[in-house]
């Protein structure tokens, strides 16, 4: 229960933390890509929809665009209403004509829009900031207040309906939402270029438009429908003014007439077109064909989405917890997959919503699962290396570790070593003498001394057998100087167990005098025993050799053998017995060096 409750304030911490990376837009461009590429999947373009470009051969035939008249358009939709049993539903000028000009012209234009059953022209609002004395006596900032509006002449105000053709891009410059109205001071709301015209259109019909769901500032997301080019019939507008275009192709349809030309800068990128630029008049034919086809789309506001991804964040984390790595890699994949899928369910049923929340959630926790079963591990081997080297030589343990379990398969290998006993004299009398609870303080201060000199010239310590201690230097890991290093360590126990008996002299007035035999050559290292129950050590006649040397030194007297005395040759005060000893295992007599000092 503990267990779980720990995990479950892990699972917490980590769904608030990823939720809260979210939250702050880290997915922002990565996610709207994967929107553009996920939801706007072009389809066939609305038949009831006719384009006439301002096009190159427009401008070729017509001259410059900036020297036209009025008398242009006016000509465009004077051919548009020449057959009245063939009229177009409905025209959208995608072109602004504020202000008079040409009086004449203006009259013209005026009266062609009126023999037409209905037109829609353009009005642009210029947005901008406005300050505004508040009732506590500060300033309100509208940012995006109508500063200007530029709206067509009265004349052909009059002869038709007027519709904005502002855009609004993203923040990273992709365009995805229709501005549904602008709100003007003094002048009202005016709806979409768009809106007006499939409204029109509709009504002819006995049909009613719906409205996309907006934001404060009347934006909707558009659902689009063409590509660049996916509406274009190649009608152009001197094609249109020529007559050669017959009044069968326009007749009861919405005609749009607007820019078609690189040099009119009237193109965009769409998030259903991002390497290709949009001309806006096709941007219009998109949002028109959304409105007809009533294909309306909520984006769905952040904090829900957010809500959710938290929850299925705290689920997912406490899950994987409790899952093998494979399992956790199968339960990621189908998040990663089970995101967009739901997301594209969502978007045909109305709801725009985050692509890549879940799946980069769902990444996330997964890598954080690895990372955590990987500090978990790293802690289980701190800790079991600590509590191993209470047992065995850190060196062993390190050598383990390092090569695995391989290491503890049981075998040995030959090397040269350098193996040092050392033991107590008159350890057993000792025992005898004093009460057991203050034999084992005493043997376990001696340990420290014998066990903390072995550690410090990094030798191999192999085990206590009572009161004696066995090490080796040149196994598991290789040694510059093994003989010297044992040797040193030989005579720092000597020192150290010196100390040692004269503070055990004041406590208790015992002493404690060490016996120790030094050897150099070669022994099996490895592990020894089952393979239930094994044991690294060294053994061989070098082994059995430095034992026996010193289960014969004197109190306070370090033996070495002849291998270690020349190992040390003009480093260290060596002194011959006056006779070979008689070693147990040995035919012949052993010669044998006392060892009393090393150069440093």
């Amino acid at each position: 229960m503990r267990s779980f409750r720990q995990n479950c304030w892990i699972a917490l911490a980590a769904a608030l933390v990823i939720t809260a990376i979210i939250a702050a837009g880290a997915l922002g461009r990565v996610d709207r890509w994967a929107q553009d590429h996920l939801f706007q999947q072009p389809g066939a373009a609305s038949s009831d929809i006719v384009l006439i470009g301002i096009d190159e051969a427009s401008l070729q035939e017509l001259g410059p665009y900036g020297s036209w008249g009025r008398d242009v358009m006016a000509s465009a939709l004077e051919a548009l209403a020449a057959d009245p049993d063939r009229l177009p539903a409905v025209v959208a000028v995608d072109t602004l004509y504020a202000g008079e000009s040409d009086p004449e012209g203006d009259a013209r234009l005026a009266a062609a829009a009126s023999r037409l059953p209905a037109v829609v022209t353009a009005v642009l609002a210029d947005f901008g900031a406005s300050y505004q004395a508040a009732e506590n006596g500060g300033v309100s900032v509208n940012s995006y207040a109508v500063l200007r509006l530029e709206k067509p002449y009265n004349a052909l105000a009059e002869a038709t309906v007027q519709g904005h053709i502002n855009a609004m891009f993203d923040s990273d410059g992709i365009l995805r939402h229709g501005v549904l109205w602008v709100d003007a001071p003094a002048e009202g709301r005016f709806y979409s270029m768009a809106c007006e015209t499939a409204r029109l259109f509709l009504a002819q019909s006995g049909r009613e438009l719906r409205l996309p769901a907006t934001d404060v500032r009347g934006r909707y997301y558009i659902p689009f429908t063409g590509k660049p080019g996916g509406y274009s019939d190649g009608y152009s507008l001197s094609s249109l003014i020529s007559g050669e275009i017959g009044p069968e192709t326009f007749a009861g349809k919405i005609v749009l007439i607007g820019p078609y030309a690189a040099g009119l800068q009237d193109a965009y990128s769409t998030s259903v077109s991002r390497s290709e630029q949009m001309y806006g008049v096709e941007i219009q034919a998109n949002m028109i064909q959304a409105f007809l086809e009533d294909n309306r789309k909520q984006e769905v506001p952040d904090g829900p989405q957010l809500a959710v991804l938290f929850v299925l964040s705290f689920a997912a984390a406490l899950l994987f917890m409790s899952l093998q790595l494979k399992a956790a890699a199968f339960v990621t994949a189908g998040l990663v997959i089970a995101g967009p899928a739901a997301a594209w369910a969502l978007y045909a049923a109305g709801f725009v919503t985050h692509v890549t929340w879940l799946p980069a959630a769902a990444l996330l926790l997964f890598v954080a699962a690895i990372a955590r079963r990987y500090l978990l591990a790293l802690l289980e081997r701190q800790r079991v290396t600590r509590t191993f080297e209470r047992y065995v030589a850190p060196e062993i343990v390190q050598e383990i570790l390092k090569e695995g379990t391989d290491s503890l398969k049981l075998g040995g290998r030959l090397c040269d070593i350098a193996v040092l006993f050392v033991d107590i004299r008159g350890f057993t009398a000792m025992s005898e003498r004093l009460d057991p609870e203050k034999v084992v303080p005493i043997l376990n201060r001696y340990l420290a001394v014998t066990s903390s000199c072995v550690e410090r010239n990094r030798g191999t310590l192999d085990k206590f057998v009572g009161d004696a201690t066995m090490a080796f230097w040149g196994a598991p890991l290789p040694s510059e100087d093994p003989v010297f290093a044992a040797a040193k360590t030989a005579l720092e126990i000597l020192r150290g167990t010196e100390e040692l008996s004269a503070q055990l002299k004041a406590e208790l007035g015992e002493e404690l005098r060490v016996g120790i035999g030094v050897h150099y050559g070669p022994a099996v290292v490895g592990n020894m025993g089952s393979e239930r129950r094994m044991d690294f050590t060294a053994i061989g006649d070098t082994v059995n050799t430095a034992a026996r040397l010193e289960s014969n030194a004197p109190g306070g007297t370090v033996y070495v053998s002849r291998a270690v005395a020349e190992a040390l040759a003009g480093r260290a005060t060596v002194a011959p017995l006056a006779e070979k000893l008689k070693l147990k295992g040995k035919a012949e007599g052993f010669e044998v060096f006392t060892l009393t000092a090393l150069d440093s």
